[in-house]
């Protein structure tokens, strides 16, 4: 889990620091996301599984938030983003509208 800033934003172009703030925050609520779906396959009160389920929904929205702000700041991000689910689509057959 991230407790501190992963990078040091002082090597960071002034132009890419939202770029970067935005990534750390991404991977911080996927942690989230993992860690509350871990306690939640743990617990054996169904009241605490879904209590812990609700939050880890929650830091998915979360998730989508940043990724919203970032695929703004950053359309190569975009690009990749499509060509990635175009070359998903190519191996399995699987296809999904990303963007």
């Amino acid at each position: 889990m991230l407790s501190k800033e992963p990078i040091d934003f002082s090597k960071v172009s002034k132009d890419f620091v939202d770029r970067e703030v935005l990534r750390i925050a991404i991977v911080a609520e996927l942690d989230a996301i993992s860690f509350y779906e871990q306690l939640a396959s743990t617990a054996t009160n169904e009241n605490v599984k879904k209590v812990l389920l609700d939050i880890a929904k929650e830091e998915k929205t979360h998730m989508g938030e940043f990724l919203a702000l970032l695929l703004e700041l950053d359309k190569e991000q975009v690009e990749e983003i499509k060509k990635g689910a175009e070359e998903v689509e190519e191996l399995t057959g699987i296809r999904k509208k990303i963007l």
